[in-house]
């Protein structure tokens, strides 16, 4: 008894589930379940269905090229097996699962960190581009009072004071691009 393939969305189907349809020339098409069969006959494109494999494999976000996938295809010349060929098949296929994991594992990380890079610099755009409302301008102000009060000369501190605050709404302007019309 074999798992095959379903044709539409390439799910497995174990032996006793599925639909067979045969066309008139004789082409074996099986599906796993109702919704396949009708898209089918309905000709839809696996390709352009986002739930099916072939659909994630087309626009990369499942792994395509793979030489793991060569122990999957089907081999319609029946092979004799003892002991021995039967336990190194096994260990074989448990190695190949293993290595196919660890592959997948790194194209999904792959596909992570490119989208990670690309919000990360939409957030940098983000941020310099409102400035003006991360950076209050009498943030600059109450930093420099506190500052200041310890100080004992009062024409010293109000000269201090108004060139730290000409400096803060001078900054506040220049970054507060928004307004400007052009």
């Amino acid at each position: 008894m074999r798992i095959e393939k379903c044709y539409f969305c390439s799910s497995n189907i174990w032996p006793g589930h599925g639909m067979v349809f045969v066309r008139n020339d004789c082409k074996i098409f099986r599906f796993c379940r109702s919704k396949c069969k009708n898209a089918f006959k309905k000709k839809k494109n696996p390709r352009k269905t986002k739930w099916t494999k072939a659909f994630r494999k087309s626009s990369g976000k499942d792994l395509a090229i793979d030489p793991s996938f060569e122990f999957e295809k089907r081999r319609n010349v029946p092979i004799k097996y003892d002991r021995d060929l039967w336990q190194k098949s096994v260990e074989a296929m448990k190695k190949v699962e293993i290595i196919r994991c660890r592959r997948q594992a790194l194209h999904i990380n792959n596909r992570h960190s490119k989208s990670k890079e690309v919000q990360r610099r939409s957030d940098n755009y983000e941020v310099t581009k409102n400035m003006g409302l991360i950076r209050s301008p009498a943030a600059g102000l109450k930093q420099l009072a506190t500052q200041l009060d310890g100080e004992k000369d009062m024409t010293l501190v109000s000269s201090k004071y108004k060139q730290m605050e000409s400096r803060v709404v001078e900054e506040v302007h220049n970054s507060d691009r928004e307004m400007d019309v052009e």
